[in-house]
């Protein structure tokens, strides 16, 4: 467990630490700024969210969707070394802040349902377009890291509420519906 920790730590700081050079000024600035802090917002709340709810499986599930996800994000930046729009580099596909972010999103919505979800979505959305209007990517470079974020959280992650026997099921006391959850462990 603490070795899981300390890897989403570690992981975390790492991107937090990969700070872009191009000067810019402005709403520009500003956005690129909000979009770099809201791209952990969903790893984050996934990892609070399992933590709270003591989710060990969806732990386990995250973290592999988080690994996967870096490591082929990082493997096709160097890859195919793609220039940023603003010239700053040559690691522009996929975006990172985007993948990272949908992978949180998609882990939120998929093991939770998506009432927790569209939020989550809403949030990552806001980081690619953050991207975009930064000029540190180009759209597709948003769309590769949003799919690629995605598909991995949907590859490792399956619903918490099948896990744990959640149903809507009469109640025996009256004919309205309840939702009755048996939990096995």
């Amino acid at each position: 467990m603490k070795r899981i920790l300390t890897l989403l730590l570690v992981l975390s700081a790492c991107l937090s630490g990969n700070a872009q050079k191009a000067e810019i000024s402005g709403n520009r600035k500003a956005v690129r700024t909000s979009g770099d802090v809201l791209a952990l917002v969903t790893p984050v709340a996934s990892l609070t969210t399992v933590l709270v709810l003591q989710d060990w499986q969806g732990l386990k599930q995250g973290a592999l969707a988080g690994v996967s996800t870096i490591g082929m994000t990082y493997a096709l930046k160097y890859l195919i070394k793609k220039e940023r729009p603003d010239g700053s580099d040559n690691h522009s596909f996929p975006s990172m802040h985007t993948s990272v972010s949908f992978t949180g999103a998609a882990f939120i919505q998929r093991r939770y349902g998506w009432k927790w979800g569209i939020p989550a979505y809403a949030v990552a959305s806001y980081v690619g377009w953050s991207r975009t209007y930064a000029r540190k990517h180009d759209w597709w470079d948003v769309v590769a890291g949003a799919a690629l974020g995605a598909g991995s959280a949907y590859i490792f992650t399956r619903p918490f509420a099948k896990k744990h026997n959640l149903s809507i099921s009469p109640v025996a006391s009256d004919k309205h519906f309840g939702i009755h959850a048996s939990i096995t462990i």
